[in-house]
C-alpha cells in the first residue's frame, strides 16, 4: 500500500501518464494532499497579503492550484482504469458540472471502490513498490 510521501512523489513523477493504473490508496493520499497544501497555502496568502478576499483566492495557493491540476487528473483518469472504466468520465464530469452533479457524485463513488483483481484492458494490477 502506497504512503502519502509515496502518492505525492508518484502524483509528480507521473505528472503527464494518463495510461496505467493507479490504487484507491494513492488517489485518495493525492487528494488529502492537494486538500490540506491548498488550505495551508492560502492562510499563507492571507498571513503575507497575497489573498484576494473579493476573489477568495491567493497568489501562492493560485499558483499550486495550477502546478496540482493535470497531475491531479491524471491520478483521477489512472483510478478509473483501476476499475476498467474510461477516463474520458473525469472530462466529461468536469464539462457537465455545472449542469449535473450526477457525473461528481458517480465519480466519487467509483474512487471508492477497490481496483480490479489482476489485469485490465488498461494494464496489470497496481503493485506497491
Amino acid at each position: 500500500m502506497v504512503s502519502l510521501a509515496g502518492a505525492i512523489a508518484l502524483g509528480f513523477q507521473r505528472y503527464f501518464d494518463f495510461s496505467g493504473r493507479s490504487s484507491r490508496a494513492e488517489y485518495w493520499w493525492w487528494t488529502l494532499f492537494v486538500i490540506i497544501a491548498g488550505v495551508v497555502l492560502s492562510y499563507a496568502d492571507m498571513l503575507i497579503g497575497t489573498y484576494n478576499a473579493d476573489t477568495e483566492s491567493g497568489l501562492i495557493a493560485g499558483i499550486f492550484g495550477l502546478v496540482t491540476l493535470i497531475p491531479g487528473i491524471a491520478v483521477g483518469v489512472r483510478r478509473l482504469h483501476d476499475i476498467n472504466k474510461t477516463g474520458w468520465w473525469v472530462l466529461f464530469a468536469v464539462l457537465f458540472f455545472w449542469l449535473l452533479l450526477i457525473p461528481v457524485l458517480l465519480l466519487l463513488y467509483w474512487a471508492t471502490r477497490p481496483g480490479d483483481q489482476g489485469d485490465n484492458k488498461y494494464g496489470p494490477e497496481y503493485q506497491s513498490k
